[in-house]
């Protein structure tokens, strides 16, 4: 919800704060969600493979380790944003080259190397939950979300990769609304692809989120 939220800094008369804060809130808002998939992913996994007779995995199980990989993912972001913010923070400026008869008020990015590895940490924490994901996909489906997570994040890095040549050949205020529509969909495809499913085995499905049918689907895959 506050990805959807942060759009609001794109809008309206570009300001000190406004320039200063929608970047830097977009990558942290998004580092702690991506990064909180992560921590899940990794936790699912490692209990499986903890239910292993003498597995070395036990003692990595618990709440400290799904918190660490959400804190240090999450930090890495902030600190990148406070050096940017410290050294080269951007600012409103008013474009006077791009159009001859217009004046294009606008945020200047101030470094461009920064506005760029703020996107690739997205990126790459997106690319990490997807391969965890992939390699949890054969884990039973009564605690399994991986293909939840696989589509949602295949869906974040597919934006993000569509959106740096769509960025790069727009100009003025279409630079605002691309980076608009990259945010909102990103966030539809997290929020549809892990979210709803929930909704819809609380909400149409309850007689699935039951002990019995929990323990029956557990025999079923020993099963199989």
């Amino acid at each position: 919800m506050l990805s959807f939220l942060c759009v609001f800094l794109f809008l309206g008369r570009p300001s000190h704060v406004t320039c200063m804060l929608r970047q830097t809130s977009l990558g942290i808002i998004f580092s702690v969600a991506i990064s909180s998939i992560l921590a899940k992913n990794i936790m699912v996994y490692m209990a499986f493979k903890a239910t292993k007779p003498g597995s070395s995995w036990r003692k990595f199980i618990g709440v400290k380790i799904t918190n660490s990989v959400v804190f240090c993912c999450s930090f890495l972001q902030v600190l990148l944003s406070v050096i940017w913010l410290s050294t080269f923070p951007p600012f409103p400026e008013m474009n006077t080259h791009l159009y001859q008869d217009k004046i294009i008020f606008q945020c200047n990015e101030g470094s461009v190397m920064a506005f760029s590895m703020l996107l690739g940490y997205i990126g790459l924490l997106a690319a990490v939950s997807f391969i965890v994901a992939f390699f949890a996909r054969n884990l039973p489906d009564t605690f399994n979300e991986a293909k939840n997570i696989t589509f949602s994040m295949l869906l974040v890095c597919s934006v993000w990769v569509a959106f740096i040549p769509a960025y790069m050949s727009v100009t003025g205020k279409n630079t605002v609304l691309v980076e608009i529509f990259a945010v909102i969909s990103s966030s539809v495809g997290i929020l549809c692809c892990i979210f709803l499913p929930k909704c819809y085995i609380i909400l149409v499905r309850p007689d699935l989120n039951s002990k019995s049918s929990l323990f029956r689907q557990i025999k079923v895959n020993t099963l199989n």
